[in-house]
């Protein structure tokens, strides 16, 4: 005997009314959840002290998909997967299906000083990002994702021959560094195919955050007066992000997609903080000077190009190349050489930033039926190396060397079989010559669901 669920309106009406009641209510679910995640915040952590240098370490802006590639995004064209690096891939997303990807992570890192070695952990969450369709050929993707994280504490001790007090036996200062704060990126972004095989799109962000940067001195002479200087500012500003694609099919089974992305520098409107407080030693008795920099920190200019060759619908490769302009941008820093040293915008403190990335995905079996486990999983492999974007005391700051490997496994049921789990593996080295050499191991994690929200279930 054969039984069907029948799901067949009584009237035109009614079903286009309970089609729009169900996207109004999963559009309130999604919104809901992502401004949980933007009312946490800063999203990601770090122990670095070589971000207490420009506004931080730049953040991986990476989903699922381009994180077990090393990064790779900006010619990545998949209907299954967000890609907020280049919003013209949005176009490529699914009529029936509504995207929704979140990611975690956690890192180990090996800190590396004059033979000295010493570990720390972090973990953070990373970004939340949906995707879905608007029109036939546009597409839409919302979300949180982070642009840049300050975290650090540590300590240095300065022996000096002489104090103004006179003393010269084995005095020094007890400096101490410590740094919070990042920003973040709420966005909103379209991509169009306006002709077969091209498309554009745009992400609009809200940047927002603050940082608190401190310098601690004691001097070993309690004599001596301690001084104590923070540097802070608070943005909320706006990010724009542009990025194209085109994908051309090279025979029966392959297919060519190049991307290419710019991004808009500008100032971003927040004053640049120093407060200095010196203390007596004696009295307890401290006195504060407040100076700022108006308008003091920027975002660069940023321009990009990549490729990916798609083989069968099995085996993609493809490489990116990025440039960002920090190095014309000044930056707010004490300037010492003059007789009274003087808070300031200064240049030559940043530098361009340039970043190379190499990565593969391959699924054995792209078509499910008929086949095992293993043979549906994506596997994924990458590289990528990057130079500094600022100076340490007029050296350039550490290079960057990355090295990932990942799985996407399919999750599996009776009515979907196209979310995934997608976990990677990375390995990332800092170093410069005479600084701090560091290594972290770190694991990512993320949560694709794709599931067909927006199909009409009928059955004669």
């Amino acid at each position: 005997m054969y039984c069907s669920c029948l799901f067949v309106p009584l009237h035109p009406e009614i079903e286009l009314y309970k089609q729009m009641t169900m996207k109004k209510r999963l559009f309130g679910s999604m919104l809901a959840s992502l401004m949980a995640v933007a009312s946490m915040g800063q999203v990601s952590k770090t122990l670095s002290p070589y971000t207490q240098f420009g506004i931080g370490a730049l953040a991986d802006q990476t989903q699922s998909l381009g994180r077990g590639m090393g990064g790779l995004s900006f010619g990545v064209r998949d209907s299954k997967f967000a890609n907020v690096s280049n919003p013209a891939s949005y176009s490529a997303v699914d009529s029936l299906t509504m995207i929704f990807d979140v990611g975690v992570s956690g890192q180990i890192t090996n800190f590396e000083e004059g033979g000295k070695r010493i570990n720390r952990n972090t973990a953070s969450f990373d970004y939340a990002v949906a995707m879905f369709r608007v029109l036939p050929r546009v597409g839409a993707s919302m979300g949180v994702i982070p642009y840049s994280n300050i975290g650090y504490n540590y300590y240095t001790i300065d022996f000096i021959d002489a104090l103004p007090s006179g003393k010269s036996a084995e005095n020094y200062f007890t400096n101490t560094y410590s740094g919070s704060g990042g920003f973040s990126q709420a966005f909103f972004g379209l991509g169009i195919e306006p002709i077969k095989n091209f498309s554009i799109g745009a992400n609009i962000s809200y940047l927002w955050g603050n940082y608190s940067k401190t310098i601690y001195s004691v001097a070993s002479d309690s004599y001596v007066n301690t001084q104590g200087r923070e540097y802070s500012a608070r943005v909320n500003s706006w990010k724009l992000d542009l990025g194209a694609q085109y994908s051309q099919p090279i025979g029966k089974d392959n297919r060519l997609t190049v991307g290419f992305v710019a991004g808009i520098g500008h100032k971003l409107g927040a004053d640049a903080e120093l407060n200095i407080v010196n203390t007596n030693s004696q009295t307890s008795v401290s006195t504060s000077t407040t100076d700022s920099v108006a308008n003091g920190l920027s975002i660069p200019f940023t321009f990009g190009g990549g490729f990916t060759y798609l083989h069968k619908n099995s085996l993609t490769v493809g490489a990116d190349y990025s440039l960002q302009k920090w190095g014309s941008l000044s930056y707010p820093m004490v300037d010492e050489s003059t007789d009274k040293p003087v808070y300031r915008a200064m240049d030559g403190i940043l530098r361009d930033r340039h970043k190379v990335t190499l990565g593969a995905d391959w699924i054995p079996y792209p078509m499910t039926g008929g086949r095992g486990f293993f043979h549906r999983v994506h596997y994924r492999f990458g590289a990528s190396y990057t130079t500094p974007y600022y100076n340490i005391n007029g050296i350039e700051g550490p290079k960057e060397l990355s090295v990932s490997a990942g799985f996407g496994i399919p999750i599996i049921n009776s009515w979907n079989n196209r979310t995934s789990l997608n976990i990677s593996a990375q390995w990332v080295r800092s170093s410069a010559s005479n600084f701090i050499t560091e290594n972290s191991f770190r694991i990512n994690i993320g949560l694709t669901f794709n599931e067909r929200w927006f199909a009409k279930w009928k059955v004669d």
